[in-house]
Order: C-alpha cells, then structure tokens, then sequence
C-alpha cells in the first residue's frame, strides 16, 4: 500500500534554528495516527514543515508516492490534506456559517458541506450567524473541525485539539474524532492528552528533540511506559 503521506529523513529549520533532525514517519488511507511529545521538542514544526512555514533543508516529503518539493496551504487542501491549527484561528470577523465557508473555497468533491458538518455539530447551525469567535473553546473546537472537513480532506490533521479544554468536553472530542475515524479519513493527531491519544490513534511516534525517540503500534505498548517515554 501506498502512503497517504510519507515524511524521510526530514531536517527543518526556523532560520538557522534547526528543529527537526531526520524525522520519518507514515500515514496511510484510512490510518489513525499519533504525534506525542512534550512542548517544545518539535510536534508543530512537523506541520509547519508541511505548510512550509518551517524551511524543508533535508528528506523529502511525500503525498501518495509523489514527491512534493513546497506544500502551502491551498495545495496542502488540493492534495487532500486538511490542518485544525493549534490556537483554532477563528476569524472574529466572520459568523460561524461564514468560517465554516472558508474551508470549502477550493470546491474539492466530498460528503462533507455545510448540511453535513450541521449534523455532526448541531450546535454550530443553531449559531450559525454568530461570530465564531462568540462560542466556548469546545465549541471553537467543533468550527474549526467543521471548517476543516468541508474540504472534503483524506487526511485530517489536528494540533493539540484539546489544549484549553475541560475533561468533559476532551471525552466528546475524542467520540467525534472516532466517529470521523469511521467514515474514512484518516487522522494524524499531534497531542499530549495521552487519554484521547489511546481513545482514537492505532500507532503513534513520540517525538523528542526533534527526533523520533519511540514508534509502534498502541494496543502492544505498556501505557506507563508510553507515558514515560513523553515525558524524556
């Protein structure tokens, strides 16, 4: 099977700052995946090279078997890939309907429109002409999923989702995510609640110093020794 995407040897910089020091690792169609890490050892910078905000200086980057030499966000969203940015990046400006809009502006065919996100979010129709900006962090949360679906992506990525939120409001993050999680994208989640990482992931990287420390697949590792492995 061929990748979905495929990051090999991969060096990113800030500047002269060099974050990401050979990083390797695989997503494919339909896969759950986890990037788990402490703050500051790399985890953003993993999506940032994606973006091209972080400078790709070493490896190769690859979307379904394809070399890709620069992705920026609208080819990351032409190529089926889809970024919930860590901070959520709601626009006050714009009503929900309105952010929700913003993630379709590319047209790419899909299940996924606006009657779609309104039955996995209700809440997000009943405000749909309020600002975004105006619902709670969770709510926030669903808009910025809802706004990355209606790209219709076959791959989601999700930066630190439950960063700010309460447990309960982690628990329904996690039962949507198993829910995306049967309709066939697939999810990279890149997160330090290992919780909701065991909830929805299959296999997980950790990342330390921006290297990739420890890898294998969730059922078969010990989770006090997972955690431990987070936390050096």
């Amino acid at each position: 099977m061929t990748a979905l995407l495929e990051l090999k040897d991969v060096n990113a910089y800030y500047g002269s700052a060099h974050i990401l020091h050979g990083v390797s690792l695989t997503i494919d169609p339909g896969e759950r995946v986890a990037i788990l890490g402490r703050n500051g050892v790399g985890k953003t910078t993993i999506v940032n090279t994606l973006l091209s905000i972080a400078a790709l200086r070493g490896g190769e980057i690859r979307v379904r078997g394809e070399r890709l030499a620069k992705i920026v966000g609208h080819t990351a969203a032409a190529c089926g890939i889809a970024v919930v940015p860590q901070g959520r990046k709601i626009l006050p400006n714009l009503s929900i309907q309105e952010n929700l809009q913003l993630g379709a502006a590319l047209r790419r065919p899909g299940a996924w429109n606006l009657e779609a996100i309104y039955r996995l979010f209700p809440v997000l129709a009943e405000r749909r002409r309020s600002p975004g900006t105006a619902l709670s962090g969770g709510q926030q949360q669903m808009l910025a999923i809802g706004r990355a679906l209606m790209a219709n992506p076959d791959l989601l990525i999700l930066d630190e989702p439950s960063e700010g939120l309460a447990p309960v409001i982690v628990d329904e993050l996690g039962k949507v995510l198993r829910d995306l999680a049967g309709t066939g994208v697939a999810i990279l989640l890149i997160e330090q609640h290992l919780r909701l990482v065991r909830d929805i992931s299959e296999r997980f990287f950790v990342i330390s110093k921006g290297t990739v420390s420890d890898a294998g697949r969730m059922e078969d590792v010990d989770q006090e020794k997972l955690q431990t492995s987070i936390m050096h």
